[in-house]
């Protein structure tokens, strides 16, 4: 009997040395794994023993693994867990792998401050509300470290701190759409080892750091940052030859793609869409064999070239020709060097598209009758950089006038070889000698730059004819054979009557004293008659506008072209003295203490946050665009419910006041009238800069598409009998707006763009951000004119009133 219990008892001893020696997990460790479970709200789904205090066992614990008795790893990736992490998690001092991601842990993020043997950290797609400022504090052997889709620090953001510089074993960073706020540190490109950064969706600002050059990177995402976005050149890229993929869209990057792009030879996906670039694509581009290649929605300019990427964008540029591997015409090439050597200045980028400079508005240019360009008349552009010696390849200049820009270095030699040239006008800027020799017949202006050693003017033969020409407008007509409204028209380049060259001019007689005289009188009546007929007009108006009589309208604010819809011309507003506004009674607007503007809107739509619309359309992705236009980029989505929906993101840099009237305008219309050939407003959202609208999805898109693109789109045209449901359905809708809602509505910007059709191609009108309310027992309402050229009615164009007479509507075939 006592052979038996001797033999009990050292079996027990032996086990409890076992115990002691290989499983006794260290009490601290076992402390904080008892606290994470019990900040869980649903700590069931983990299977830890209630009653266990040795999570290295054996048993193992599940989802916890141990290197002897300390605590070396925890996986729970997906499991749904809902709580907060404890406050002590990072005494876990042997902690090297750690799988978080994917749950909905919350609350505040713990330091990881003194986890020094850390090597592999996903916190990603979490709920966690605030980051510690120590958070990175000693994390010196991370390798991966993820944060993505948390909404940290939501109201003020966060920035990457020093501490993060000692993670000198650092490859993979990711920390998208995770509230980065302000410029990328530059000591990111210290880090010896780091391959891949991820920093999409987030606020983050400024240049990219030239640092980052000089490291192995191979994936870099910047893409679509909130706000202004970040900006400043893409150099740099060209020097991480190590690099396969970069996304740098959604910006407001500048400058020209770096012409040795092609030393990053290892490159396969470049996305620089929706971004400020100008200037040439470089042909080392072009000869890349990148898997996709997006240039869309940029400055670009010049030809096409022909791509050997496998899947090119380049839609939404100011491209010379429509098709690659067409080159421009001779001028047009020699204006796009002009354009180079100034810096392209984006007003003439956007004004100077096409092959022929002759043929439509090309901002300060004029022509001859034969189709050549005779004028440069860009005054006071505030163009930077030199005028290039390109320009003496437009043969039949006659002037050039360049005066008030910033211009330096020398005027070209070559300009003195220009035939007609009798006007070189280049006061008032920064050039330097030497000077050109040009020919007794061309007047040079040169005052004003300080630089030139003989500031003065060298006379002509004879005076110009006509008046200096004044700066262009954009808005100028293009109907005339001239492109700028200087009044001039120049001479054909052909034989005078009296068998003179062009451009030689016959001197006018001298005047007389007496005609002097008699001109200085005249100048002077006509000068006191202006100012008296100047005082009775500002009378007249200032009276009208007491009595509340109406007036003409005096101001015009042009909205910008919807650059995916060709069709859709340019949206006007034209102001006077109409008072009264569509959101008097569902909208307020005000200017908080801060400064900054505040807007509420009543209504009783849904307010849908940002986060869900981030998820149903994949982080505003391109892929699930829908189109763009002057308000934003619409994009197609779907809630979690199966709900398909359109949502409709405003520009951050359109939240002028007009913009957010027209954002308003659509909640205060649709959050009123309901009608099933109207499109339902389903929610909207106000978050911080974001302004969002949420609709129904209507999967056949705008009429306009289907009347003016199927070809391009490889549809069959639509049938005259589904033209005219279509039209009946607008009719109804309009109807509705018009006489069977409780108050009357006038849409004002009423086109087949802004009609969305459905699966089974009924119609429903959209587009209300310029609609007018009609006072109650008005017939006619006076008010600013708004709507697309083309498509407004004559008598409201004419004098700004608007009525409920019928709206004709014409499909084109």
């Amino acid at each position: 009997m006592v052979e038996v219990e001797l033999k009990k008892l050292c079996i027990f001893l032996a086990s409890c040395l076992l115990r002691v020696c290989y499983g006794a997990t260290d009490p601290n460790d076992v402390k904080v794994l008892n606290d994470f479970r019990e900040g869980l709200e649903n700590a069931e789904l983990l299977k830890w023993p209630t009653d266990g205090d040795d999570p290295c066992g054996p048993p193992l614990w599940p989802h916890v693994f141990c290197s002897g008795d300390r605590v070396s790893q925890i996986q729970v990736r997906n499991l749904g867990l809902v709580g907060a992490l404890p406050k002590n998690f990072n005494q876990l001092s042997k902690l090297s792998n750690l799988g978080l991601q994917g749950n909905k842990f919350n609350g505040d993020l713990p330091s990881f401050s003194g986890l020094s043997e850390l090597e592999f950290a996903y916190l990603d797609n979490n709920e966690f509300d605030t980051i510690p400022f120590d958070f990175f504090k000693g994390l010196t052997n991370i390798r991966v470290l993820a944060l993505d889709h948390n909404p940290f620090n939501a109201t003020t953001g966060w920035s990457l701190p020093e501490d993060l510089a000692e993670s000198v074993q650092l490859t993979n960073l990711s920390l998208v759409l995770c509230n980065l706020v302000g410029p990328i540190p530059e000591f990111l490109g210290t880090l010896p080892s780091l391959m891949v950064l991820k920093l999409s969706y987030n606020r983050l600002s400024g240049e990219i750091p030239s640092s980052l050059g000089q490291t192995l990177m191979q994936i870099l995402w910047l893409n679509d940052q909130d706000g202004e976005g970040m900006s400043g050149p893409i150099d740099v890229i060209a020097s991480m030859t190590l690099l396969t993929q970069a996304w740098l869209h959604g910006n407001k990057f500048t400058g020209m793609i770096p012409e040795n792009i092609g030393d990053v030879s290892s490159l396969k996906e470049l996305n620089l869409n929706g971004n400020n670039l100008v200037g040439l694509i470089p042909q080392s581009l072009a000869n890349m064999e990148l898997n996709r290649l997006d240039l869309s929605n940029n400055l670009l300019v010049g030809p096409i070239p022909e791509f050997k990427a496998g899947n090119v964008s380049y839609a939404s540029n100011y491209f010379c020709q429509r098709d690659p591997g067409l080159e421009c015409a001779p001028d047009v090439t020699a204006l796009l060097d002009f354009l180079h050597d100034v810096n392209y200045p984006a007003m003439l980028v956007s004004e100077w598209s096409g092959n022929d400079p002759c043929d439509g508005p090309w901002m300060g240019l004029s022509c001859r009758p034969n189709s050549m360009v005779s004028i440069i008349n860009l005054p006071g552009r505030n163009l930077n950089g030199t005028l290039s010696p390109s320009v003496a390849n437009l043969h039949s200049l006659l002037e050039i006038r360049l005066a008030g820009n910033h211009l330096n270095g020398t005027i070209p030699e070559n300009l003195t070889a220009l035939e007609h040239l009798r006007l070189l006008d280049l006061t008032g800027n920064n050039l330097e000698p030497p000077l050109p020799k040009f020919r007794d017949s061309v007047k040079v202006i040169l005052d004003g730059n300080p630089f030139l050693l003989a500031n003065k003017t060298t006379p002509a033969a004879g005076p110009l004819p006509g008046p200096v020409a004044t700066p262009p407008s954009p808005s100028s007509s293009n109907n005339s054979s001239e492109h700028s409204p200087t009044s001039y028209v120049p001479p054909s380049p052909t034989t005078n009557s009296d068998g003179s060259s062009p451009g030689e001019v016959e001197s006018p007689p001298k005047e007389s004293k007496r005609s002097k005289r008699v001109t200085s009188l005249v100048g002077i009546s006509a000068a006191a008659t202006f100012v008296v007929l100047l005082t009775i007009f500002v009378s007249i108006y200032c009276f009208g506008k007491r009595k509340g009589i109406m007036e003409a309208p005096t101001s015009i604010v042009i909205h910008p072209r919807d650059p995916s819809d060709p069709d859709n011309m340019v949206k006007i507003a034209v102001s006077n003295n109409t008072t009264g506004s569509l959101f008097t009674p569902t909208a307020t607007s005000s200017i908080s203490s801060s400064g900054t503007d505040s807007h509420q809107i009543v209504s009783g739509n849904l307010n849908i946050s940002v986060q869900v619309l981030r998820k149903a359309t994949k982080g505003f992705s391109p892929e699930s665009e829908l189109g763009r236009g002057g308000f934003g980029t619409v994009y197609r989505g779907e809630l979690e419910d199966g709900t398909r929906i359109a949502v409709k993101r405003m520009e951050v840099g359109a939240t002028s006041c007009k913009a957010l009237e027209e954002f308003e305008a659509e909640i205060a219309v649709l959050s009123k009238v309901r009608h099933r050939h109207l499109v339902s407003l389903l929610g909207y959202t106000i978050e911080g800069s974001e302004r969002l609208l949420i609709y129904d999805y209507m999967p056949q898109g705008a009429l306009s598409r289907h009347l003016f693109h199927w070809r391009t789109l490889n549809w069959e045209p639509i049938s005259w009998k589904r033209r005219l449901i279509i039209a009946l359905d607008v009719a109804r809708g309009m109807e509705y707006l018009h006489g069977l809602a409780h108050q009357t509505f006038i849409h004002r910007d009423l086109k087949s763009s802004n009609i969305l059709l459905g699966d089974d191609f009924r119609a429903k009108v959209s587009d209300f951000g310029l609609v007018k309310l009609a006072p109650n027992g008005e017939n006619s309402v006076a008010t600013k004119l708004a709507g697309t050229f083309g498509y407004l009615a004559p008598e409201y164009a004419g004098i700004g009133s608007l009525s409920e007479s019928p709206v004709n509507i014409l499909f084109h075939h």
